[in-house]
């Protein structure tokens, strides 16, 4: 399970920059940036659809593996957020990934 949480992580690193790394780029025309993005999101599916696929060989259920995304998803868009795009990281954030943690708890219990 630990390679399909490492995939996962992988391929949400690629999928936030494709979706946000332009955000910084203000002067690149939209089209250009929607080809990135695409160029960039290739690399991501390479990486998801293997992950999906181990994880639910080894016993995962779907909603597991979705809910495992999204987890990561946050975290490295937070950790995004702040390093690349320099938005300042509040409490209230905090709060709202304790809740989600809270889903994957009941997700994960037996």
């Amino acid at each position: 399970m630990i390679k399909t949480f490492l995939l996962l992580l992988a391929s949400n690193i690629f999928m936030t920059f494709a979706w946000y790394g332009h955000l910084t780029e203000k002067e690149i025309p939209i089209w250009k940036a929607i080809l990135i993005s695409w160029a960039i999101a290739f690399f991501e599916y390479c990486l998801m659809v293997p992950a999906n696929r181990m994880g639910y060989a080894n016993g995962m259920t779907a909603y597991q593996l979705k809910i495992s995304q999204e987890v990561i998803t946050l975290i490295v868009f937070a950790v995004f957020a702040v390093v690349v795009l320099k938005e300042p990281f509040h409490w209230k954030y905090l709060v709202s990934f304790a809740f989600i943690l809270g889903a994957v708890f009941f997700m994960f219990k037996k």
